[in-house]
């Protein structure tokens, strides 16, 4: 069984999480520019066997798309045609970067770490990757999920 990483995709930055080899547990990897996402997302992938890729799908708090869906959209499917024996997959990331800033300041970072944006979005793959494995783990059709 490989791992399961999921894609934080910004314009600058795209942050990326993982899961352990036994898919318990969700991880923060790194935060790489996005002009070098594929690249890095294609190594990881040649030196770590990974089945699943979740990308994070940004839309607005009405469900609509947000005004980076369609640069997103491009991305996955670049990644789609660069690593077809992986299964790639939306999944709703509205709120998650919200939700990763209030965990950095929870975890007791100061404060020039919590001005990281980085970080920000590798908390944020992380936390979708999170809500992924917990709509498989409960076999719901969650419905941040999204084929």
């Amino acid at each position: 069984m490989g791992r399961i990483l999921a894609v934080d995709y910004g314009t600058k930055r795209t942050g990326l999480a993982v899961t352990d080899p036994l898919r318990i547990i969700a991880s923060p990897l790194e935060t790489v520019a996005t002009h070098t996402a594929h690249d890095h997302i294609v190594k990881y992938c040649a030196s770590n066997p990974v089945d699943i890729i979740v990308v994070g799908k940004p839309t607005q708090p009405d469900g609509s798309p947000s005004a980076t869906y369609l640069a997103a959209e491009g991305f996955k499917n670049r990644l789609t045609n660069l690593l077809p024996q992986v299964k790639i997959v939306w999944f709703d990331e509205r709120y998650t970067s919200v939700m990763a800033q209030r965990a950095i300041i929870e975890s007791g970072v100061g404060k020039m770490k919590r001005r990281d944006k980085a970080a920000v979005d590798m908390v944020s793959a992380a936390i979708i990757l999170q809500g992924y494995m917990e709509s498989m783990q409960y076999g719901q059709d969650d419905e941040r999920k999204v084929k």
